[in-house]
């Protein structure tokens, strides 16, 4: 086994200070909303923004793991305003805002985080996004592929089906964001990244079903790492990777212990899987749990 680290990932908020007596520590919150300075060309036109020109939606996900995309819009104006986008989206297809509403100086840009549902049922193909202001029409496609379809870059795991031992209930901690592809730590408890609820309780497990028997020979894991709230501090230290297929034993393939960083590469003999699973036995803190950002497989 061979264990590669990467660097820090991006700050989320305040975690809260650990209490004296010895409780787990309150996982950070995300922000939704957020608005940035810039300089207006003082056109007075209001510009919607997307963070990727499409947005592929896969079919048959987990409802607590929906698209997501970066949306937003910028001011041109000469002086501030309150400012307001209309978001659209072609039916069967279901989006979290119908609006983004926010007061904007001159130059400022607001982005906000969009959720894309693809109920049971919907057909293959791709539907119309479109953010709207007074100034301008912003069209994004949303192509909806099942998950077969996705070009997952060898990773095996994306946005395959996730089961877990726990789930903390204080925020938004699904199981299935372990496998949407999202390596950051920015939407920590907002959606990106699994949190158990058995605080000094191991072990903790979550596994990923890969869809069909795969050869598999390595998995990362990346883990709760933030400048100001560091693996060191708040990642997992210890866990055991395993694997198994046609519903037999689990097999450990791969160990990891003592960890400090963001995350951790286990290479292991190529073997053929239908499962992945972590199992979770120790974090660096000494009242933690278990924060798991993302679980790829290849």
């Amino acid at each position: 086994m061979r264990i590669l680290t990467a660097g820090a990932l991006a700050l989320v908020p305040m975690l809260g200070t650990p209490p004296a007596t010895p409780e787990p520590e309150t996982p950070p919150q995300a922000v939704s909303v957020q608005v940035e300075p810039g300089v207006s060309k003082g056109t007075g036109e209001l510009t919607p923004t997307a963070g990727a020109a499409k947005l592929i939606a896969p079919l048959g996900v987990d409802p607590a793991c929906p698209a997501t995309l970066r949306i937003g819009m910028r001011s041109e104006a000469k002086k501030a305003a309150y400012a307001t986008m209309r978001v659209e989206v072609d039916p069967p297809l279901t989006a979290s805002r119908t609006m983004l509403t926010s007061y904007l100086p001159p130059g400022y840009e607001v982005r906000a985080k969009l959720l894309v549902a693809v109920p049971p049922g919907t057909g293959e193909g791709t539907y119309g996004l479109r953010l709207r202001t007074p100034s301008s029409t912003l069209k994004v496609p949303v192509e909806v592929v099942p998950v077969d379809g996705l070009d997952n870059g060898g990773n095996l795991a994306l946005r395959r089906p996730v089961t877990a031992s726990s789930q903390h209930v204080n925020a938004n901690y699904p199981p299935c964001s372990v496998a949407d592809g999202d390596r950051s730590s920015n939407g920590w408890a907002g959606g990106n990244g699994w949190n158990d609820a058995t605080a000094r309780s191991w072990p903790d497990t979550v596994a990923v079903a890969l869809g069909g028997a795969r050869q598999v020979s390595r998995v990362d894991l990346y883990t709760l790492d933030t400048e100001r709230y560091p693996a060191s501090r708040y990642g997992l230290r210890d866990w055991d990777v395993q694997v198994r297929a046609g519903g037999g034993a689990w097999q450990t393939v791969a160990q990891v212990r003592g960890n400090t960083a963001g995350t951790a590469r286990s290479d292991f003999a190529p073997v053929t899987a239908e499962d992945v699973r972590i199992v979770a036995l120790a974090s660096n803190g000494a009242n933690d749990y278990t924060r798991i950002i993302e679980v790829e497989a290849r």
